[in-house]
């Protein structure tokens, strides 16, 4: 031990402090919040470090996000989306194709969805709404929120709307080319299902105008005429215009002016279309 200290240039007495306490009250608490940054990145590995920083808030952890930043740097965590590809190398084929061309219409139900994402603050922080449209009656056949945008939020949503509209097979479900879509979860979700996926083009945002259009409308009559104090408070507000007014009262030029709820009872053969 005397040799070693001498080696190491260190005192008995720092040694034997070291020995009685190996991590200092600063590292510890450090540590649990590693920890859950390792836990959070495994549950979704597309997370980068801001996406993390809001896992840790809701946990309870107060923490800023340069200090998350310094914590992934530390321990190389990344999001795997955002990792550089190495020089050299050409990107493979995307994982689906654009197969809607900006066709935003479907002549009978469940033959093309089109889903995304947006964000919306509140007093208690960010709010995520995924809601899928079903391009036939304009109708929105299913949406979930919750308070991080994980690829599970984008399962939970195909799942609902799937359930709802009795499994119809072979449906070309479009969206962007955002990490949740692109998620190894949703994948299968889509092949469980007999899902086609679709992606709009590299660069070309009005492939997905559709949805843009429905979520401007959500900002236009829900978020701009309320400030939401909590996050529960969005939702019961996002769920009571979506089903009171949009599908009920809100008539479309497209549909001949009939509501959503209108037009699929115009379908033939009339099918049992649930919500």
């Amino acid at each position: 031990m005397k040799i070693a200290a001498q080696v190491l240039k260190f005192s008995r007495q720092a040694f034997y402090k070291w020995l009685a306490k190996p991590v200092s009250n600063r590292q510890s608490p450090e540590e649990e919040i590693i920890c859950k940054i390792r836990q959070i990145h495994n549950d979704d590995p597309e997370f980068g470090y801001q996406f993390i920083a809001d896992g840790l808030h809701g946990q309870g952890v107060t923490i800023s996000e340069w200090h998350v930043w310094r914590l992934c740097s530390k321990i190389q965590v990344f999001s795997v989306s955002a990792r550089r590809k190495p020089h050299g190398k050409k990107s493979g084929a995307p994982l689906h194709y654009d197969l809607l061309k900006r066709h935003f219409h479907a002549d009978t139900a469940n033959t093309a969805w089109v889903t995304d994402i947006t964000e919306h603050w509140t007093g208690e922080g960010k709010r995520y709404l995924r809601a899928i449209k079903d391009l036939c009656a304009q109708k929105i056949v299913s949406y979930a929120t919750g308070e991080r945008m994980k690829s599970s939020l984008t399962v939970a949503a195909l799942e609902d709307a799937m359930v709802k509209r009795g499994e119809p097979q072979s449906v070309i479900v479009h969206s962007d080319r955002c990490s949740q879509f692109a998620s190894r979860k949703f994948r299968i979700a889509l092949k469980v299902y007999g899902a086609k996926g679709c992606w709009e083009k590299v660069g070309e945002c009005g492939d997905n105008a559709a949805m843009d259009s429905f979520f401007a409308l959500v900002q236009k009559n829900v978020l701009d005429r309320k400030s939401c104090t909590s996050r529960r408070e969005l939702s019961a507000a996002n769920t009571h215009w979506i089903e009171r007014t949009y599908h009920c009262k809100r008539r479309q030029l497209k549909l001949g002016k009939l509501t959503p709820n209108e037009y699929e009872t115009t379908l033939k053969p009339a099918a049992s279309l649930a919500a």
